[in-house]
Order: structure tokens, then C-alpha cells, then sequence
């Protein structure tokens, strides 16, 4: 398991240095003692005295310096709300690690958005490894977080859609460099700490039960702290779930192999949805001709075999929910959807599915 910077095991950057300057400065006191040994007079005296002076500070940065060093990892610094400025600077200053964890940022919404993004491609462009961690707008928990929130008329899943849109747009726009370091994933758990860290220092806070996370007390804490351990531990439990977490590209976009008969047509990236556990997915990108099948692997099971489908139209009564699953998780379309259903093959074959089935298509 990856662990915090400073948790990696080793002496940490800060122990290195106070073993350096120590080091340093036991150097120079043995050059004055040796220099005291080979002169005589005064000058014998006061380059004794001095190297003898360097010593006894030598030993006191080796000794006090971590005591020192630990006492301020524990102290915990309060705060009011979140404040969204400070952190933005914050994360533009960041080279190393930036972790947001969070059910949606308020930091992608209208007036922080384009300084949040520009801040994430400095961080990027210092080296820094940027991961957020979001809720899963369609899981159970972020429907209860917003009836938790009812007062407040917050959507949660729309809040959350919204993000993701932006995340994507941004991901398209970076350099392969930058965006094998931009990672977003969401997860499927009940919510329960919110996390946003720059480097080695962090703002954590819970989620109150009618209150935004952002109107309540942060405590600013470092990552080498047992606080910062704590939510660190919460971050790579849920990052690294398998079950729980899905990536913003298997979120984004599903693959599917286009059929027809029992030959492989084409292998394309599409949009999908999901409504009452049925698969939807946009094909306006294509186009159809003739009967075609499709041989896909659900997003949300990587480690399933792939099934074939029939692709189908959506019965009448459901094109209305379907279209608007569409345009909240990616927007509204400005030249329209051809919306299919991938529907598993045994049930396409025992009734008939819906007014037609489409199945050969070309990418355009």
C-alpha cells in the first residue's frame, strides 16, 4: 500500500537535514579544535572555545531539532470554514502530492473553477501527483446525502455530475506526462471524511447531518501526524478498492465491440448511462446500417467476461428518463443522441424488444 510522503519508511527529508547540518556543524568544530591544536596563544584559546561551542550545538539540533519537529506534526490548527482562496493558493504551490477527498467540491463550482483548474495544472506542471476521490453520483449514499441536505436544496448527484464533466473536460486538455498524474475515481460508501491536501499538510473535516462540510470547522493537520495517518489510511482504502472505486475513464465511457453476424465490425469508445440497470448507450457517433450485436464488459464489472447484446431501442415509456440521465451526466447535446439499449441476448431472442434493432455501424 502506498503510504503519505514521510511515511515511506527511512528517515524522513526533515531527519536527513537535521543529520546534514549536524553533521555540518560537528565538521567545522573539529576543523577549529584541530586548528586550536596546531596554533598557540590566544588564537589556541578562542578556536578552542569556539569548536567546542559548535559541538555542544551540534548535538543540541541533532537532539532537540525531531523533539521539536514532533511537537508541531501533533498541533492541530482549527478553522472556521473552508476557505476556498487560501487553499487554491495552496494547491498552485504544490510539488509533490495534492488528495481531495470529498462527496462534490465546491471548488468546480462557477466563480473558484478556473482558478482551481489552473492551480491543478501548476501543481501538475511542478510534478506533483494530483488524485481526487468523488462520490458516486448514482449510489445510494449520495441520494441519502441529499435528503440529509433537503434544507439546504442541494442535489447531490447533480452536484456531483457536474464535477465529473469538468474533470473530463480538463483531463482531455493535458499532456500524457500530466495526465498519467491526474487520476479521479469515484466510490460507492457511505461518506464520512472530507480531505484536501497539499503536500504534507491537509484540511480535514466530517460531514454534519444538514450542513454543507464546508461551512463547518476544518483542522489543518500534517500527514505525518496520527490525524493525518488516520485519513490517509481512510483515502487508500477507498482508492484501492476494486469493488467500491470506478475510474473517471470507466465512468466516462464504456467499450463496445460492434457485430455483425459472427464477425467483429468495429471497437469503439460510447457514452453510457444507467437507468433501473439497464445499460443505455449513445451512438450518435456512428453510423448504423444493417443488424449489429454488441459484445461489451458492464463498466462497473472489469473482471467479468464480456456478454453479447442486442442493441434496441428504448421502449416508449422510458426514452423520456433515459434522455434525461444523458443530459445530466454529460450535458445537454447540441445535435442529439441515438440512443440504444444494450440488452442481454437471451431475452432479445424470447420477446420482442422494442420497433426495431439497429446493428451495423462505422465509426464516423
Amino acid at each position: 500500500m502506498r503510504r503519505a510522503d514521510g511515511w515511506r519508511g527511512g528517515r524522513t527529508p526533515r531527519q536527513r537535514r537535521a543529520f546534514v547540518i549536524g553533521g555540518g556543524l560537528l565538521g567545522a568544530a573539529a576543523v577549529m579544535l584541530l586548528a586550536a591544536w596546531r596554533s598557540s596563544g590566544f588564537l589556541s584559546d578562542l578556536l578552542l572555545n569556539l569548536g567546542a561551542s559548535v559541538v555542544l550545538a551540534a548535538i543540541s539540533y541533532v537532539i532537540f531539532d525531531p523533539l521539536f519537529e514532533e511537537a508541531r506534526k501533533a498541533r492541530v490548527q482549527e478553522h472556521l470554514s473552508f476557505d476556498q482562496q487560501a487553499f487554491v493558493a495552496r494547491l498552485r504551490g504544490s510539488c509533490r502530492r495534492v488528495r481531495i477527498l470529498d462527496t462534490w467540491t465546491i471548488l468546480l463550482e462557477d466563480r473558484h473553477r478556473e482558478a482551481t483548474l489552473a492551480a491543478m495544472r501548476a501543481a501538475l506542471g511542478s510534478g506533483a501527483e494530483v488524485q481526487l476521490l468523488l462520490l458516486d453520483p448514482d449510489c445510494t449514499a449520495a441520494q441519502q446525502r441529499s435528503e440529509e441536505l433537503e434544507r439546504q436544496r442541494v442535489n447531490v448527484p447533480r452536484q456531483i455530475r457536474a464535477n465529473l464533466r469538468h474533470l473530463a473536460a480538463f483531463a482531455g486538455d493535458l499532456t500524457p506526462e500530466e495526465r498519467g498524474r491526474f487520476q479521479v475515481r469515484i466510490y460507492d460508501a457511505s461518506p464520512s471524511i472530507q480531505l484536501y491536501q497539499w503536500d504534507g499538510q491537509a484540511l480535514i473535516s466530517f460531514f454534519p447531518i444538514g450542513k454543507l462540510s464546508f461551512n463547518v470547522p476544518q483542522l489543518e493537520v500534517d500527514m505525518d501526524s496520527p490525524w493525518g495517518g488516520f485519513v490517509h489510511a481512510r483515502f487508500e482504502e477507498l482508492w484501492e478498492h476494486d469493488q467500491a472505486t470506478l475510474p473517471l475513464e470507466r465512468y466516462w465511457s464504456t467499450t463496445v465491440t460492434l457485430r455483425h453476424g459472427e464477425s467483429d465490425v468495429a471497437e469503439v469508445q460510447v457514452p453510457y448511462v444507467v437507468v433501473d440497470e439497464r445499460h443505455y448507450i449513445d451512438c450518435g457517433a456512428l453510423r448504423l446500417s444493417g443488424p449489429l450485436t454488441a459484445r461489451a464488459r458492464l463498466p462497473r464489472t472489469p473482471r467479468s467476461a464480456p456478454r453479447v447484446f442486442a442493441l434496441v431501442e428504448p421502449a416508449n415509456g422510458d426514452r423520456a428518463a433515459v434522455a434525461r440521465h444523458f443530459d445530466q451526466k454529460y450535458g445537454r447535446a447540441d445535435g442529439g443522441r441515438t440512443v440504444l439499449c444494450l440488452a442481454p441476448q437471451r431475452a432479445a431472442d424470447g420477446r420482442a424488444p422494442g420497433p426495431r434493432s439497429p446493428a451495423a455501424a462505422d465509426p464516423r
